[in-house]
């Protein structure tokens, strides 16, 4: 789909230690001292999924192909990072390439891992972060607004179009609002010019809250001060312990869930990650099911079944005629494609039909 998630944080808070786990493999140096990451890792990650092992369960494919997500590790940045300091404006472009950010704050006291900033506070170290990325937002609309006047100078009309929305901007984030609550951020003129810009504090946010093992099971003072933070400004705050995970990485399903289980939690912190930033991405999944493979495609939110056939190949959208279409659900219930057929649960849909979330899906097409 070529969407990514960014991690990004200071130096030393557990991005790459997080990373490292995400990706299943020992592939992000993680150690500790400053700037350990300079270029950025990226990683194709598993979307975990267990309606797959049961669609698998009834048709016994020779393998499960499950939805990805792309994960990039970002050098930690520090304050100043707008500035130059510490390499920001290279990893500050890093970002601008990915979808989401997965801010993640340390939430957790160890005095054999140094704190870039000499003690453990994750409001202050959040705003770090999202001022460096005001400040490198507010540096670009500057430019992009000089620019305007002298292509509407020049009686541009794309530039006058977008000039009045640049400056009401500009006079937004110049009073330390981020992009993400413009008021006009739904108006053409605005996604002309993020379009181009791919302003960093109009992505979605998640806070991943980095913690020591004690604290998985309760959130301790530093997790619910940064769930106060982000409950003001609508984000997502969700609990991990990047060294358990790492841990975890070798353990089997069985190991995995009973590690889980002593330490209080039915999920693990990572595949919390993944799911909520599928989501955030505006991600779902469709399904194929037959004996060579079990599939999740990995399609838009709100997908016309045509344009979900050409995930699969460009020739299915261009000689689509139908979609035959069986609801998760009831390809569980009925045991599969003949006992949904035989219950009336097949369905025939057109062009318009939009694709729901689960659905098992054949598609008929003539090229």
């Amino acid at each position: 789909m070529g969407l990514s998630i960014g991690l990004v944080g200071l130096p030393n808070v557990g991005k790459s230690t997080t990373f490292n786990a995400l990706t299943k493999a020992q592939n992000a140096e993680s150690a500790n001292y400053p700037f350990c990451t300079i270029e950025p890792n990226k990683a194709v990650v598993p979307v975990p999924d267990t309606r797959l092992e049961e669609l698998a369960k009834i048709v016994n494919p020779e393998k499960i192909q499950y939805s990805t997500l792309d994960f990039v590790d970002i050098a930690g940045l520090v304050k100043g990072a707008s500035k130059g300091e510490g390499l920001g404006n290279k990893f500050l472009s890093n970002i601008r390439e990915t979808e989401v950010i997965l801010h993640i704050v340390r939430c957790f006291e160890d005095e054999n891992v140094v704190h870039v900033e000499g003690s453990i506070d994750p409001i202050r170290d959040v705003e770090i972060i999202e001022q460096e990325l005001l400040f490198a937002d507010l540096d670009a609309i500057i430019k992009r607004v000089d620019s305007l006047k002298k292509k509407a100078k020049g009686n541009d009309k794309e530039a006058k179009a977008q000039l009045a929305t640049a400056e009401a901007l500009l006079e937004h984030v110049e009073n330390d609002n981020p992009v993400s609550t413009f008021p006009d951020i739904e108006e053409d003129a605005f996604l002309a010019i993020n379009k181009d810009l791919r302003l960093l504090t109009s992505k979605e946010i998640i806070y991943g809250a980095n913690v020591d093992e004690d604290s998985l099971d309760e959130d301790n003072e530093f997790v619910k001060v940064l769930r106060a933070y982000a409950d003001e400004r609508n984000y997502e705050v969700i609990k991990l312990c990047a060294k358990i995970e790492e841990e975890m990485v070798e353990f089997d399903e069985d190991e995995r869930e009973e590690m889980l289980s002593d330490l209080g939690v039915t999920e693990s912190g990572l595949d919390q990650i993944i799911h909520k930033g599928f989501d955030k991405l505006g991600l779902m999944s469709y399904f194929t099911a037959g004996v060579k493979e079990v599939r999740a495609w990995t399609i838009r939110q709100n997908t016309t079944a045509p344009k979900a056939a050409a995930v699969i190949h460009n020739d299915f959208e261009k000689g689509f005629i139908r979609a035959e279409v069986i609801s998760y659900d009831d390809f569980i219930k009925y045991n599969g494609e003949n006992g949904a057929k035989d219950a009336g649960k097949n369905r025939l849909e057109g062009k318009e039909y939009i694709v729901q979330d689960g659905d098992v899906m054949h598609f008929r097409f003539n090229v």
